[in-house]
């Protein structure tokens, strides 16, 4: 999903308040985690994830990782925190969806 300026700032609006769900530690990615994060971002939409001091992956190439391997949307890479996008398949766990939907009605 490709996002505009304002509706990027939507999301980081949004996820202003977030704490991260997540922690990448030395042990790095592995499948298990991605596995986690996957099921996580489908039931909340909207998610960060930060990466401690003592991991060697690097925040952005982590961060295109995850998206790819979860089919989310890289919101922002900010230090080492990580906030992707989702729409739930799920419609009871939509509601950052539709406020988002409204939010692109508007125009704004």
């Amino acid at each position: 999903m490709e996002l505009k300026g304002k509706e990027r700032q939507f999301f980081k609006k949004e996820a202003h308040s977030l704490k991260p769900i997540f922690q990448i530690g030395k042990g790095g990615l592995s499948e298990e985690m991605i596995h986690q994060i996957q099921n996580a971002v489908e039931k909340r939409e909207l998610i960060k994830v930060t990466l401690l001091q003592n991991t060697l992956e690097e925040p952005q190439e982590a961060a295109e990782t995850i998206a790819e391997a979860t089919g989310s949307t890289i919101i922002q890479v900010i230090g080492h925190t990580i906030v992707l996008y989702k729409e739930a398949r799920n419609p009871k766990h939509r509601d950052l969806s539709v406020r988002f939907a409204e939010f692109k009605k508007r125009g704004r």
